[in-house]
C-alpha cells in the first residue's frame, strides 16, 4: 500500500491560536490530519519565516493529534501571496526540487488554507502534472457561527471545462513543452507545428504506445528522448529510457536482449542477463527500426505489451515489467504485413499514436533555423563558436532549398554538412570557398554515378543521341560551372576569365545564353534543377 503524504501551507489566519481554547476552533491543518479514515505517513508543511512561531505550533499540534505523521517543515520565500508571479515560480520551484515518488506515495495538496492566489497556482500545477496528486479541501459544519459537528473533507475532481478561464493561464507552459520537444528551434512548418502540439499533448496524458514513422534522419531517436524527458519532467514516468536499434540486434540473440536470460540456457551464457524490457520497468522502452524485429521475437513482445509478464530465456518463472512502448521505422509496416513479415496484431498494439515525421526536404523553411541549431551544438561539443558571413550564408542557403539539395539522410545530412564547415572553417568563420566546397560533397554523395553527368538530368536519352560526344563533353563542362554560379554574369567570368580581358566590350551573358540556346536549354531550366 502507497504511503500518504499531505502537502499545504501554514493558515496564517485560519490556523491561529496558541493558548488552550485554540482546541475549540476550527483550524484547517490540524482537522486535516484528524480524520480516522484518511491517515498520513507524512505532512509537508509550507510557511512563511513572518510565521515561523506559528509554525511551531502547527508542528506540534500536529504531532500531538496524528503522532503517526511525520511532519517536515519547508521555508518558502514568498514575497507575496498575492503576486501570481511570485507565488506560482516558487511553487514550481518547489515542484522540481522535491523528490516526488508517485510509484510508492499518494500526495494530496491541501488548498483550504493559503489566500486565493496560492490556491490557483496549487491547481494549475497540480492538473498539469508538475503536482503528481490530487488537491483536497477541509469544510466547517457550523451552524449560527457555532461547530455543530466533526469537520469534513473532499477531494476534488479536475473536470477541466469547470476551470477554462484558469486553464488559460497555463498556456505559456504549453508552448514550453512543444518548444522542448523540438528542441528549441523555432520551427515554422505549420504541419510540423501542428504535429508536435499533438505528441506533447500524448506524451503527458497517454500511456499507451507511440509509433514513429518518417525517413532515415527524420529525428525520430531524437525526438523519443525528448518525449521521455518532458514525461520525467511532468512525473509520468519513473523508470529510464531504454533504447535499442533493431537492425543492430542479431536474430540468434534478439531474444536475449530483449527479455533477458538465465544462465546456461544456451551456449555462452555464463550468468543472468537482465533484457531491455525489464530495465525499461517504469519507464520507457524506444524499439526503432522494429520492422527488424523476427516474428517469434514480435509474439513475445506483443505479450509483454498486454500482459506485462514476459519469460526471460532459459527461465520457467514469469517477470513483470510495467513500460510504455515507442517504436520507430521508416518501413510501411502494413505492407509488411501484407508480406508476413510482421505480425497484424503486433501492429495493431503499437499504433495506437501513429506520427509520421516528414524529412527535412519537406520542411525546407526550418532550414534556417536548424542551421542555427547545429551550430550551436557544434559549439557545445568542440567549444567552439562558429559563424557563417553573409556571402556564405546567402549561398548555403540557396543551395540549401534549391531541388538540387535532395537531402537524402534529412537532418542527419544537415548535421554532417554544418559539422564539416565548421571543422574547416578559419578563423571560426565559414565563408563562401568552405560552402561551395561543401556543395560539390553533397551532391556528390548523392549522386554518386552521376555528380559528373548533369546532362542526363537536362536532356533526354533522345536528345543526347543527337549530340556529339564532342559537345556532349564540353556542354557537361559548362553546365557544371553553370550549376555553382548565382548567375550569368558570374558564370561568363568563371568561363571566358582569359579571353574576356583583350576584349574591349564584353557580353559574357549574350555569349552563354546563345551557347546553351543551341542545345534547347536556358539559364533558368539549369536553376530550376540546381
Amino acid at each position: 500500500m502507497k504511503k500518504k503524504v499531505s502537502i499545504g501551507f501554514l493558515g496564517t489566519t485560519l490556523d491561529k491560536g496558541q493558548n488552550p481554547h485554540r482546541w475549540e476552533k476550527w483550524r484547517p491543518t490540524i482537522d486535516l490530519h484528524s480524520f480516522d479514515d484518511l491517515v498520513f505517513d507524512r505532512f509537508e508543511l509550507l510557511y512563511d519565516q513572518r510565521y515561523s512561531k506559528l509554525c511551531d505550533v502547527i508542528y506540534k499540534d500536529v504531532q500531538q493529534i496524528s503522532p503517526e505523521t511525520l511532519v517536515n517543515k519547508h521555508l518558502l520565500p514568498i514575497a507575496s501571496p498575492w503576486d501570481f508571479e511570485d507565488v506560482f515560480s516558487t511553487l514550481y520551484d518547489f515542484s522540481k526540487a522535491y523528490p516526488f515518488d508517485p510509484d510508492n506515495e499518494e500526495y494530496y495538496f491541501h488548498i483550504t488554507t493559503g489566500t486565493h492566489v496560492v490556491q490557483i497556482c496549487l491547481f494549475l500545477l497540480t492538473e498539469s502534472r508538475n503536482l503528481p496528486g490530487t488537491l483536497i479541501q477541509v469544510h466547517p459544519n457550523w451552524k449560527r457561527g457555532k461547530m455543530v459537528s466533526e469537520p469534513s473533507y473532499s477531494i476534488i475532481d479536475l473536470d477541466l471545462s469547470k476551470y477554462d478561464p484558469l486553464i488559460s493561464r497555463f498556456h505559456k507552459q504549453s508552448i514550453e513543452a512543444t518548444s522542448f520537444l523540438k528542441s528549441g528551434i523555432e520551427t515554422k512548418n505549420k504541419a510540423f507545428n501542428n504535429l508536435i502540439d499533438e505528441i506533447e499533448k500524448v506524451s503527458i496524458y497517454s500511456k499507451h504506445p507511440l509509433l514513429l514513422m518518417g525517413p532515415t534522419g527524420a529525428g525520430k531517436s531524437l525526438l523519443a528522448k525528448r518525449i521521455f524527458e518532458l514525461k520525467k519532467k511532468r512525473h509520468k514516468v519513473s523508470g529510464e529510457l531504454v533504447q535499442i536499434n533493431c537492425a543492430t540486434i542479431r536474430s540468434d540473440t534478439a531474444s536475449s536482449t530483449l527479455f533477458g536470460h538465465k544462465r546456461g540456457s544456451f551456449t555462452g551464457a555464463i550468468t543472468d542477463r537482465v533484457g531491455l524490457i525489464k530495465a525499461a520497468h517504469k519507464g520507457i522502452l524506444f524499439l526503432d527500426e522494429i520492422s527488424e524485429l523476427g516474428l517469434q521475437e514480435q509474439a513475445m513482445l506483443l505479450h509483454a505489451l498486454e500482459e506485462k509478464t514476459f519469460y526471460p530465456l532459459g527461465s520457467d518463472k514469469q517477470e513483470s515489467s510495467d513500460f510504455q512502448i515507442i517504436a520507430g521505422t521508416n518501413i510501411d509496416l502494413e505492407h509488411l504485413v501484407s508480406l508476413g513479415l510482421f505480425r497484424k496484431d503486433l501492429l495493431a498494439r503499437i499504433n495506437m499514436w501513429t506520427f509520421q515525421l516528414p524529412g527535412l526536404v519537406d520542411r525546407k523553411e526550418d532550414i534556417s533555423a536548424n542551421i542555427n541549431f547545429e551550430l550551436d551544438q557544434f559549439e557545445k561539443s568542440e567549444n567552439r563558436r562558429v559563424t557563417f558571413n553573409k556571402e556564405a550564408i546567402n549561398k548555403y542557403l540557396k543551395f540549401a532549398l534549391s531541388k538540387q539539395a535532395t537531402w537524402k539522410a534529412s537532418f542527419r545530412d544537415l548535421n554532417s554538412s554544418i559539422i564539416r564547415m565548421a571543422t574547416l572553417a578559419q578563423n571560426s568563420r565559414i565563408n563562401t570557398q568552405n560552402v561551395e566546397q561543401e556543395i560539390q560533397r553533397l551532391i556528390k554523395s548523392w549522386n554518386p554515378a552521376n555528380h559528373n553527368n548533369l546532362l542526363s538530368t537536362l536532356l533526354t536519352k533522345d536528345q543526347l543521341e543527337k549530340i556529339d560526344l564532342f559537345d556532349q563533353l564540353q556542354l557537361q563542362s559548362i553546365l557544371k560551372v553553370c550549376s555553382q554560379c548565382d548567375s550569368l554574369a558570374q558564370a561568363g567570368k568563371e568561363l571566358f576569365a582569359v579571353t574576356r580581358n583583350s576584349k574591349s566590350t564584353n557580353n559574357d551573358s549574350d555569349r552563354i545564353r546563345k551557347y546553351l540556346a543551341k542545345f534547347g536549354l536556358n539559364w533558368k531550366q539549369i536553376k530550376d534543377v540546381y
